[in-house]
């Protein structure tokens, strides 16, 4: 008898898994209101946080993220399109799913951005993913991140 293979990634997502020392609460909290999301992604921003609402963020340079959040289901899940205003991942094309897992230590975040056209595209945001959620990590255990030396950078 033959054991069915498990699904790889596909080749067009980025996924992570972080174990964060905060409740899930803290943490979901950090992904829905604009002053805890912008102390450790983006320089500038404006957000609708609801079903259907939009999202503009300046992350580095002068690159701009945007996109509509699909789902906001507290404390455990939230959807959203990705994508930039300029490059080859356009605005709203790609799909961030992040949920929230509470653990004896606090939470395990689940990230998965899917969607995306190239591998080098999935290298980059990988990078990105990364890098931001090293910071949201730190800011939801109690730490202030150092100032983000990303936003003079141009997106990769």
């Amino acid at each position: 008898m033959t054991t069915p293979a498990t699904p790889a990634t596909p080749m067009d997502t980025v996924t992570l898994e972080r174990r964060i020392k905060a409740r899930p609460e803290t943490v979901f909290a950090l992904f829905t209101d604009r002053e805890k999301w912008l102390s450790w992604m983006g320089a500038d921003g404006t957000f609708s946080f609801e079903p259907g609402g939009a999202y503009r963020i300046r992350v580095t340079g002068q690159d701009v993220a945007s996109g509509r959040f699909l789902t906001i289901d507290p404390p455990e899940r939230l959807v959203f399109t990705w994508g930039w205003d300029q490059g080859a991942v356009a605005a709203g094309s790609t799909r961030v799913e992040i949920t929230l897992e509470p653990t004896a230590q606090g939470t395990l975040l689940h990230l998965i951005h899917s969607g995306l056209p190239t591998s080098e595209s999935c290298e980059a945001h990988a990078e990105t993913w990364q890098h931001y959620t090293d910071r949201l990590t730190l800011r939801a255990e109690g730490t202030t991140p150092a100032p983000d030396p990303w936003p003079h950078q141009p997106t990769p």
